[in-house]
C-alpha cells in the first residue's frame, strides 16, 4: 500500500510504504504499522526519532539506582525558592508579572519550537536569525544545551518506554517527571545515545556555539536578565525581581516540560495508536504551548505542529506559522488528513468517533 505520508506546506512530499509486523518487548505483544525509515526521512535527512522495533531489553536484574545528590539538592532548593516566590506575587508590580509571563513564553519557545520541533525532529527549516533567537530562548529555558537535549529526545523516541528511554514512563510518574534527573542514566540510554547520528546537529554552528558557552549563557539569560529588567526599569524590589521572573518562571517552565514526559504518557486517550503509551492531554498542551498532543506526536514525530488541530492549544504552531509568514521559516512538514484518518481507523482506540 502506497500513500502520501507527509507533506510540506511548501509542497514538499514523500511516499512511504506501510507494512504490518508483530513485535514483542517484555510481556507486551503488539501489531504495529511500520513505514520504511528511508521514506520517512524525506528531506529531513534523519530517522533517529522513529521507534526502533528491533530493540530488546536485556535479561536479568536491573542495574541499581545511583543517586545524583547534587541534582537532588539543587532541585529541592529550586522548588523551595519557587514556593517562596508564590508568597511574593501579591506584592509584585503588574509589570513584573507581565515580564515573568513573557520570559516564560520566550523560554518555552526555545524548547518547543527550538530544541524539539526544529532540531530534534527537523520538522521545519529556520533561517539564521530565527535559529539565533531560538538558541537565546533555549538558554533562558536552561534544560541542557540543544545538542544534549536533542540527543536525549531522539533516544526517547527511538526507544520509547524501554530501558533505553531516558525518562521511561513505565518506571512511574515521579521517575518520568523529575526522578530521571536525580539518578544516573540506565546504561542502555548512554549506549544508544552514543550510537545516534547527530551529524546534523554538529554541523549547526549556532548550536555548537551555544554548547561551547552554555554555562555563562544560562547565568546571563535564565537568571540575570529576567531579574535585572524589573529592578532597573521600573524599580521593582530585587528580591521580587529575582524570585518571580527568574526562579518561579524557571521552575514552572521545567515542570511544564516534564509533564509532557509524565502526564502526557499516562493520562488521556489514544486516538491514533492504542499500542503505544503516549496520550492526548489538552491540559498539558495548554501549559507546554502545544506539546501535549502526545499520542499524535509519537505516531507522526515529523509533523511540525505535533497535532492535527492547528493552533488549538498550540501557541508553538502559531509561532512557527508566523515565522513562515515573515520569511524566517519554511518547509513545514505536515501529515495529510487522509493518512491521519487511515491511521485512526487502523490503530486508534476509537475515541476520535466521539469528537
Amino acid at each position: 500500500l502506497l500513500f502520501k505520508e507527509f507533506s510540506s506546506t511548501s509542497s514538499t512530499t514523500a511516499v512511504g510504504t506501510v507494512t504490518s509486523r508483530v513485535t514483542k518487548n517484555g510481556n507486551a505483544i503488539v501489531e504495529k504499522d511500520l513505514l520504511n525509515h528511508e521514506d520517512l526521512a524525506g528531506d529531513r535527512g534523519m530517522v533517529d526519532d522513529i521507534f526502533d522495533e528491533t530493540y530488546r531489553e536485556k535479561e536479568g536484574p536491573k542495574p541499581p539506582l545511583r543517586y545524583v545528590w547534587r541534582n537532588i539538592i539543587l532541585m529541592s532548593l529550586l522548588h523551595l525558592g519557587a514556593l517562596f516566590a508564590l508568597t511574593l506575587i501579591p506584592s509584585a508590580k503588574i509589570q513584573t508579572l507581565a515580564w515573568a509571563v513573557l520570559c516564560f513564553v520566550v523560554s518555552a519557545l526555545g524548547i518547543t519550537a527550538g530544541s524539539h520541533r526544529l532540531w530534534s525532529h527537523r520538522s521545519y527549516k529556520a533561517t539564521l536569525p530565527l535559529r539565533i533567537f531560538l538558541t537565546i530562548a533555549n538558554s533562558m529555558a536552561f534544560q541542557n544545551d540543544i545538542y544534549e537535549w536533542v540527543r536525549d529526545h531522539r533516544v526517547h523516541h527511538k526507544f520509547s518506554e524501554t530501558d533505553a528511554d531516558p525518562h521511561n514512563a513505565m518506571r512511574g510518574f515521579f521517575f518520568s517527571h523529575i526522578g530521571w534527573l536525580l539518578v544516573r542514566k540506565h546504561p542502555d540510554v548512554i549506549e544508544k545515545g552514543q550510537k545516534l547520528d547527530l551529524s546534523d546537529i554538529k554541523a549547526d554552528k549556532v548550536v555548537m556555539f551555544q554548547r561551547r558557552y552554555y554555562k555563562p549563557s544560562v547565568v546571563l539569560l535564565c537568571f540575570t536578565l529576567p531579574a535585572v529588567v524589573p529592578w532597573y526599569f521600573w524599580d521593582e524590589s530585587i528580591v521580587i525581581s529575582f524570585f518571580i521572573p527568574a526562579i518561579l518562571r524557571y521552575t514552572i517552565g521545567l515542570n511544564a516540560t516534564w509533564l509532557v514526559n509524565s502526564a502526557a504518557h499516562m493520562f488521556g486517550n489514544r486516538p491514533y495508536d492504542q499500542n503505544i503509551n503516549p496520550r492526548e492531554n489538552p491540559l498539558v498542551s495548554l501549559g507546554a504551548l502545544g506539546e501535549g498532543f502526545h499520542n499524535y506526536h509519537h505516531t507522526f514525530p515529523y509533523d511540525y505542529s505535533t497535532s492535527e488541530f492547528g493552533w488549538r492549544f498550540n501557541l508553538t504552531t502559531a509561532f512557527i506559522d508566523l515565522m513562515c509568514l515573515l520569511g524566517l521559516a519554511s518547509d513545514r512538514k505536515k501529515v495529510s488528513k487522509e493518512v491521519i484518518l487511515a491511521r485512526k481507523m487502523r490503530t486508534g482506540d476509537g475515541s476520535h468517533k466521539s469528537g
